[in-house]
């Protein structure tokens, strides 16, 4: 058993955070103790969605309703009514009237804190139309925990498989490799602006019971990370069809809800979906993941979020709650940030026109950085990149020449990874190489984020631009 679990951790990779990111942080330690050591001033990682460390302000009424539930003294002192908003204040005497000791410091119901479940329920209830219940809500350190989770529920031998998007975001490969599965990949079509096909689906599907995998769950990203599409509403009824047919498991990726930037597109969650077909509570079993660290609020340090899970028998249920249990429970600030992302200020709130000037500005740049990136990367030579509908990135790909997929060859390097090695060296920029997230064979990409701040956008074009057409010179064919 140790062995096993100690090959699986071997064969486990997270590319978003692995080699170059590494080496961009070794350049950073040269560049503070040698300033002009390398041919840039600044390392600019565009290789995670990770919004307030490129500069992203949070939201101030998120901020105002955490200081004074971490600090309640402050509700006591009459200046403080003239340094938060009305409703900031009476917003944190609700929650702490929910914790146990009106302390943020306590550990918390493992499931997370009933009210703020409640609350949560609440917001999916007005997203989606539908009834919400708080018990099908566990709060999480994040989505991850959470997807771990489902994995370790789902994963019962080696011979489990979890259908998984090609690109995908590398926690699923990760976590399907550590709790030992098998990932299925089904591949998203790069020329229809990385469609979802069910005919893809079922292709995978047979060869997989061909080859005696057990499918037990189907993981859909939507809004899509690293690919950016935003799936359209028939689309996910096709996939919800196909799940009840095929009894998987619907592992539906969420948390980029808020990130859609075409006025064409609207964010519609699978529970929503699945019920507006007419499928009941036991027909479907659908799991849903929310986190803070994305949409508009960017609050990844904070680690909160929550999965919704429908469909599952009461004994399933308990397994769920167990292992939650042996977490104890996910930090409370986390919790709290959860519960206001999904009630935030509402017309009339003292807050509500500053909280939506925020949300709109950061929402509004992210769609214009978006634009301007994707045309960027259309005007170099051999590469092309579908437009980014939502989610925080572009997934450009990019012709390689011979001679440059030779040279990687030669330094026992992947040809995409080599190219963003060689820009990293060059320019200071940190891109993710498309291998890392997995790709169509014989195609090369790169995961590039739009989250720099909007001044910085022109000088990673510029640098990029000039960096290409050298490489592309030195390597021609």
């Amino acid at each position: 058993m140790t062995f096993c679990l100690f090959f699986q951790v071997l064969n486990c990779e997270y590319a978003v955070r692995g080699e170059i990111v590494t080496l961009a942080q070794k350049l950073q330690q040269d560049l503070q103790a040698n300033p002009g050591s390398h041919p840039f001033d600044e390392i600019l990682y565009c290789n995670i969605g990770n919004p307030q460390s490129l500069g992203q302000y949070p939201i101030t009424f998120f901020r105002e309703v955490l200081a004074l539930c971490d600090h309640p003294t402050l509700l006591d002192k009459s200046d403080s009514h003239g340094l938060f908003s009305s409703d900031s204040i009476e917003r944190a005497w609700r929650i702490l009237d929910q914790i146990p000791g009106r302390a943020t410091g306590a550990y918390s119901h493992s499931q997370g804190i009933k009210g703020l479940r409640d609350t949560i329920a609440s917001g999916i209830e007005a997203r989606d139309g539908f009834p919400a219940d708080p018990n099908d809500i566990f709060l999480t350190d994040g989505a991850s925990p959470g997807v771990h989770m489902m994995m370790q529920l789902l994963i019962r031998s080696e011979n489990d498989g979890i259908l998984c998007p090609i690109p995908q975001y590398p926690l699923y490969s990760a976590s399907i490799t550590l709790h030992g599965g098998k990932l299925v990949p089904y591949y998203l079509n790069e020329e229809t602006g990385w469609g979802l096909e069910i005919p893809e689906l079922k292709k995978q599907l047979e060869d997989a019971k061909s080859k005696g995998i057990n499918l037990r769950a189907l993981v859909v990203i939507n809004p899509g990370n690293p690919t950016g599409q935003v799936l359209p509403k028939e689309n996910q009824q096709e996939i919800v069809k196909f799940c009840k047919e095929e009894g998987l498991v619907l592992l539906a990726d969420e948390v980029y809800q808020e990130n859609i930037y075409v006025p064409e597109k609207k964010f519609h969650s699978f529970k929503k979906v699945s019920r507006s077909m007419g499928y009941g509570e036991n027909d479907i079993s659908v799991v849903s993941f929310q986190s803070v660290s994305k949409g508009y609020y960017g609050e990844c340090g904070k680690r909160g979020g929550y999965f919704e899970v429908t469909g599952f028998s009461s004994e399933v249920r308990e397994q769920i709650y167990k292992m939650a249990s042996v977490n104890l429970c996910s930090n409370v600030s986390g919790q709290i940030l959860a519960s206001l992302v999904m009630s935030p200020p509402e017309v009339g709130d003292d807050s509500y026109e500053s909280y939506f000037a925020e949300k709109d500005e950061i929402l509004t740049s992210m769609a214009r950085r978006a634009k301007t990136l994707e045309e960027a990367f259309n005007k170099l030579e051999g590469v092309t990149c579908n437009k980014a509908e939502g989610a925080m990135y572009l997934f450009p790909r990019i012709q390689l020449p011979n001679k440059a997929i030779e040279s990687a060859k030669a330094e026992n390097s992947v040809p995409d990874a080599f190219y963003c090695k060689q820009l990293l060296q060059a320019t200071g920029i940190v891109f993710v190489p498309g291998s890392g997230f997995g790709q169509v064979p014989g195609t090369w990409h790169f995961r590039c984020t739009i989250l720099p701040q909007e001044e910085k956008i022109p000088a990673i074009i510029t640098r990029l631009t000039k960096f290409h057409e050298n490489f592309m010179d030195q390597f021609h064919d």
